[in-house]
């Protein structure tokens, strides 16, 4: 049996009797340097520290012990910590999880905050844009004293600096502190004797939560799948959370970014030949603070990466071999919507919807526009619609 006890900056005074009593009696202890030395005297087991990596000595943590194998982790070690990675590893029979209070859960205390209000994101091990966000509240976790600066830049550098922006170090320890101040303000000349140990509280401001997200809320230069269309692709595509997006001939990025944020944990890989092009996805994913990998030209950049859950096709349908490449790629029960605006593309959707099912549609979208003194309708070029599950 592993069992992961959790503890605070407060160190062995923080903790509840059973999660003392279960140090005293290890036999060995695993943890990181940090956490190991917030034990004291009173915990005799020797003490071994993580290697980097640390998920071989993971895998094979029980091979050397015939009795409990103990680990100290950070606050509550299901929360973004390794208490989930033990039980993925070793499953849910095999390990006890003794928590701490969370430093989420003392941020939102500090704060006022509402947990069920507040977002979590952890940049332990992801880059600083995920936490780009166009509104709401988040507890950030920083991997170390650089974080806070960082991040405030991406924010500032994204129309966000008014954001609210708290630094909270060493939180439920003797040297806990606060720094309050804007995105632009940390930006700007914020300090620079920052704690490893740190979280960030914002409110993101301005908040503009929209879906889906105008035309100009993204950097295009005209290849874009339009406000309504993507309304309607993006019922097709049905993300769920946690799901993986192949988006080919990405254009934009528009599709990929819109993904990424109707799930949870939901990811996308955009496919683009152009470069300009590939530079405004990078940019549109950074922006919206969502985990889009871009890649070059499909299919010759399909290799090597994880199959996908669904798979848009925006561009290219008439190059050889893409289509079929596509189906091959996409697991059974994956879904595919591609999207066609001309004669050729369209030719190729009506066979390929003859030959293997699923649903052909055509949207036709109007502008009312002035004609004199009156207003007309000037219609957009029709959209052909294929989805299917494979």
């Amino acid at each position: 049996m592993i069992i992961v006890v959790g503890i605070g900056a407060d160190g062995m005074a923080g903790l509840a009797q059973s999660a003392r009593d279960e140090l005293q009696r290890a036999t060995t202890i695993y943890g990181s340097k940090r956490q190991l030395d917030l034990l004291d005297k009173t915990v005799p087991a020797p003490r071994r520290q993580w290697p980097s990596p640390m998920l071989p000595a993971l895998e094979t943590l029980l091979d050397d012990h015939t009795g409990d194998v103990h680990v100290v982790a950070s606050g509550d070690p299901l929360l973004h910590g390794i208490g989930g990675t033990l039980i993925r590893l070793y499953g849910p029979g095999q390990v006890r999880v003794l928590p701490h209070v969370s430093s989420v859960t003392l941020a939102c205390a500090r704060m006022g905050w509402n947990a069920h209000d507040t977002e979590v994101i952890s940049l332990v091990t992801a880059p600083p844009h995920i936490a780009v966000r166009r509104g709401g509240q988040a507890i950030v976790l920083s991997k170390n004293s650089a974080t806070p600066k960082e991040v405030a830049a991406l924010l500032d550098a994204h129309g966000r600096g008014d954001s609210e922006y708290t630094v909270l170090e060493n939180l439920g320890g003797p040297t806990e502190h606060r720094r309050d101040g804007t995105a632009h303000h940390w930006a700007n000349g914020a300090a620079t004797d920052v704690d490893d140990l740190n979280v960030i509280a914002i409110r993101y401001l301005p908040d503009e939560r929209l879906s889906p997200l105008p035309d100009d809320a993204f950097v295009h230069d005209g290849q874009i799948t339009k406000h309504g269309i993507r309304a309607v692709t993006l019922a097709a595509l049905a993300p769920c959370p946690g799901e993986r997006l192949w988006d080919v001939g990405a254009g934009s990025g528009a599709i990929s970014v819109e993904w990424c944020l109707n799930g949870r944990g939901c990811t996308a890989v955009a496919f683009e030949r152009d470069e300009r092009r590939r530079h405004n996805t990078g940019f549109n994913a950074a922006a919206f603070g969502v985990p889009v990998d871009v890649r070059g030209e499909a299919p010759d950049a399909f290799g090597g990466l994880a199959p996908p859950s669904a798979i848009f096709i925006g561009g290219g349908l008439t190059q050889a071999g893409l289509l079929d490449a596509c189906l091959d790629a996409l697991p059974a029960g994956g879904r595919l919507v591609v999207n066609a605006v001309t004669a050729e593309s369209e030719a190729v959707l009506a066979q390929s919807h003859s030959r293997l099912g699923g649903q052909l549609r055509r949207f036709q979208h109007y502008h009312g526009e002035p004609l004199g003194g009156f207003t007309g309708w000037r219609p957009q070029l029709p959209v052909t619609q294929w989805a299917m599950t494979k």
